[in-house]
Parts: structure tokens; C-alpha cells; sequence
């Protein structure tokens, strides 16, 4: 059980080092991780006769 245990050890410590070295090299391979630039805009309607704790009655 203990081999085992040693085992799956070994095999996330393998795999987080993989996953770390695709990040790196990723890029050179053509994967693209950089988040999309695009500008949201949304209007937002704020109530103004609001009483100080939130209710509006």
C-alpha cells in the first residue's frame, strides 16, 4: 500500500512538472494563453431614492 502511496506521489509530482514546462514552452509550440482584449461597456442604473440601509420603500 505504501509503494502505492510512493507511486502517485511520484506520478503528480510528474505531472505538475509537465503542466509548469507547457507553460513555458507552449508558446513556442503555438498554444496561446493571453486572455482576449475586449472593452466591455454596460449602463448602469443606480436607484437614487434609496434609504441609507438599502430599503426602498
Amino acid at each position: 500500500m505504501l509503494r502505492l502511496i510512493k507511486y502517485l506521489i511520484y506520478l503528480a509530482l510528474l505531472g505538475a512538472v509537465a503542466l509548469v514546462a507547457y507553460a513555458y514552452v507552449g508558446p513556442f509550440l503555438g498554444a496561446d494563453f493571453s486572455a482576449p482584449q475586449q472593452e466591455i461597456r454596460e449602463d448602469v442604473v443606480l436607484p437614487l431614492d434609496a434609504a441609507p440601509d438599502g430599503d426602498t420603500q
